[in-house]
């Protein structure tokens, strides 16, 4: 998937896109917060299985935010989370 700043036939134009990558963004940051505190909660609980899925969970959070922040940094223009 290219990292332009809109996909080709979709609403928005070059100066204004329409994405939801601000949307992307909190939610992989709430995934990301909440799968390290419950992998914490579940390795204290001595429940190793469910604290690995919680930690690949979280991985996959950290990938999704790298990429949000290359496609808005590739978007161009002020980074506000409220545009």
């Amino acid at each position: 998937m290219p990292l332009d700043a809109q996909p080709p036939r979709r609403r928005g134009t070059v100066g204004h896109p329409y994405s939801p990558l601000n949307l992307r963004l909190v939610l992989a940051t709430f995934g990301l917060v909440s799968s390290v505190v419950f992998a914490v909660l579940f390795f204290r609980a001595g429940l190793p299985l469910p604290a690995w899925a919680f930690v690949f969970l979280a991985a996959v959070a950290v990938v999704d935010l790298v990429v949000v922040q290359r496609r808005r940094h590739a978007r161009g223009g002020h980074h506000s989370l409220f545009e």
